[in-house]
């Protein structure tokens, strides 16, 4: 097949949603699709406020629409509610092609803590993006249950993955640092509750990897904590496998792939009960969810890595591509008014259970 992605999110941006595509688009093609991907690379950007590693198209409506005809593909998905994936969406309402969705990032949320917006509205616009779709793409079990509560429809979960060959065990540490060490990897935001992890209390030493706009605030506030800015490939992963303990401290997170790539170097998880880590972290087996995070921290050193290992190597991308395939698939063009969304099953993927993680 064609298969066309569009995102708002890619490369060179350092993230679990540009993980995610960029492995899914290497399956793909191994197994035997022509995928294209219209990303901001091809436009002119702006920063988005308060994050400037995050670009922002603009006014790319008529060229999103050049691209797509250009490209006459058999599949559309749209991975991203941004400028880009908000000018894919109106060209396909207009030719009247199916496209698929998928929702990666809790936006409203993200909103009510920079501005006076109502999650409400935050909510509202996501449901009129996604409406349309033939199916949404969600992360996880809790996600679909939450979003069916606020009014979404045709939900499927996309599982998650992590590549084991890059993300194992390690002989000797890259860290030279006191032990136990506790390490977090992600984006530097107010959205990630970094203070938390930085403020409990830790008898060894704490490493953030990534960057973003509170770095250089919590810098200054922690000074005892390591923090290393971005590391990819290789150089990630052995430092993720140095670490005593992986610590999660987000409670807005739709999954936190870099979960599963800590567990699979068997670090255990330490993390707050809440949608993400508890769609993909058993508690007291591959780490701690609790309320007090200090005191998951301290629980999780007494998980077994090997428990967390065996966990993690059960989740290939080869099997969340074909399952993201599955949901792909061509449909027929349905004869709807833009804003309207094609009738359309609901669907969702499988439960979650201590065996198999239906997440992404």
């Amino acid at each position: 097949m064609n298969i066309l992605l569009v995102s708002d999110a890619w490369c060179p941006q350092v993230n679990g949603v540009v993980r995610t595509l960029e492995n899914t688009l290497s399956e793909l093609r191994s197994l035997g699709h022509r995928v294209d991907v219209i990303g901001p690379d091809r436009f002119r950007n702006l920063p988005l406020p308060g994050y400037p590693e995050i670009p922002l198209s603009v006014f790319p409506g008529a060229r999103v629409g050049r691209l797509i005809d250009e490209w006459a593909p058999d599949c559309i998905h749209i991975a991203t509610e941004g400028p880009l994936g908000w000018a894919a969406r109106r060209h396909c309402l207009r030719r009247n092609r199916p496209f698929t969705t998928s929702l990666h990032t809790r936006f409203p949320e993200y909103l009510a803590m920079r501005a006076p917006v109502p999650l409400s509205l935050g909510y509202s616009i996501l449901r009129r993006f996604h409406a349309p779709a033939t199916r949404t793409l969600v992360r996880t079990r809790s996600q679909v249950s939450e979003l069916t509560g606020r009014g979404f429809e045709h939900l499927e979960i996309w599982p998650g993955a992590v590549d084991t060959r890059l993300f194992r065990p390690r002989q000797g540490r890259l860290l030279d640092l006191k032990g136990p060490i506790a390490l977090y990897a992600g984006r530097i935001a107010p959205e990630k509750s970094l203070e938390d992890f930085l403020a409990a209390e830790w008898p060894g030493s704490k490493v953030l990897i990534g960057d973003g706009p509170a770095r250089e605030r919590l810098q200054g506030a922690y000074p005892e904590a390591r923090f290393l800015g971005y590391r990819q490939g290789e150089e990630l992963a052995a430092l993720m496998a140095s670490a005593d303990v992986f610590v999660f401290p987000s409670r807005t997170d739709t999954l936190g792939l870099v979960m599963l790539e800590a567990m699979a170097c068997g670090v255990p998880i330490a993390a707050y009960p809440v949608p993400g880590p508890k769609d993909i972290v058993l508690s007291g087996t591959t780490g701690c969810l609790d309320e007090d995070l200090g005191r998951a921290m301290a629980g999780a050193l007494r998980i077994d890595p090997v428990d967390c290992r065996a966990f993690a190597t059960a989740f290939s991308w080869r099997e969340s591509t074909l399952e993201f395939l599955r949901m792909l698939a061509p449909l027929p063009a349905v004869d709807c008014a833009p804003e309207q969304a094609p009738a359309v099953a609901s669907a969702s993927g499988p439960d979650f259970d201590s065996n198999h993680l239906g997440a992404g």
